[in-house]
């Protein structure tokens, strides 16, 4: 069980997993500032990515979609580590050399998907907040934040808002972990179609598209919980009754989810 746990297969699954997600969302980083932009601030008037980012260029300067890059990618790396480094643990010590089937590919991710969600939490409600930051809302209920870096506001919401501000949106992420394990499935199941018959390692070219195959199926499916989750992880809010919704209940979840449709 040990050696399984402390594997170097393990170890290596880890960092590429952390090293990659790093790469693809320094690449595509502006598209996640418009994706959160779009979630946090309803009353944005842009609904199109192009549109929205020329807006926060036009309204913040030209580096504005990179803002808090830096925390993002540091939060990203931890968080696919331990999710990488879980999964392929669990696995290992779970199938012992058996062939998975895409259940279990399922149950596993979760698991994996749960103990990241309760790890790090705490640096994806910091990040959201700096990546915010001097941002030119259009709805005028957000109040600004003012954090100097990632240890402040740690600090800052501990002693304004309590420790148990750091888990703001715990109840979307935990059911965010069928995310990536229906990633896991999906991915899982379309490589062991590709290699039936022929065992065989699959090319970069065909794990870059059943990747991008099973990430675009994952992430449609669970969106709408993603744009509660920014919002609960934000929990700037000047109206009582939006503050209210800021703790991580199945009654805020309802709420947010039937406004946005209302909205929509």
């Amino acid at each position: 069980m040990t050696s399984e746990v402390f594997s170097y297969e393990s170890l290596v699954h880890a960092v590429a997993g952390a090293v990659g997600s790093v790469t693809a969302m320094t690449v595509f980083f502006p598209l996640d500032t418009a994706r959160l932009r779009l979630q946090v601030d309803e009353n944005r008037k842009a609904k199109s990515t192009p549109a929205v980012l020329t807006d926060i260029i036009r309204e913040e300067g030209l580096l504005a979609p990179y803002r808090g890059w830096f925390p993002v990618i540091c939060s990203l790396c931890c968080s696919n580590f331990v999710y990488f480094y879980c999964f392929h643990c669990i696995k290992a010590s779970w199938l012992k050399g058996k062939l998975s089937t895409p259940s279990t590919d399922l149950v596993i991710g979760i698991a994996a998907g749960i103990v990241n969600v309760l790890v790090t939490t705490p640096m994806w409600v910091v990040n959201t907040r700096l990546k915010l930051q001097g941002s030119k809302f259009h709805n005028a209920d957000i109040r600004p934040t003012n954090y100097t870096g990632i240890l402040d506001a740690f600090v800052q919401i501990i002693r304004q808002e309590g420790v148990g501000a750091l888990w703001n949106g715990t109840l979307p992420s935990l059911l965010l972990v069928l995310n990536p394990a229906m990633q896991f499935m999906i991915y899982e199941g379309l490589k062991r179609q590709l290699r039936r018959g022929s065992p065989r390692e699959l090319s970069s070219l065909e794990v870059f598209v059943i990747g991008a195959i099973a990430k675009a199926v994952a992430t449609a499916v669970t969106y709408p919980l993603q744009t509660i989750q920014s919002i609960l992880r934000f929990g700037q809010f000047n109206k009582p009754a939006e503050k209210s919704k800021l703790a991580s209940s199945l009654w805020a979840v309802k709420s947010l989810l039937v406004s946005r449709v209302r909205a929509f």
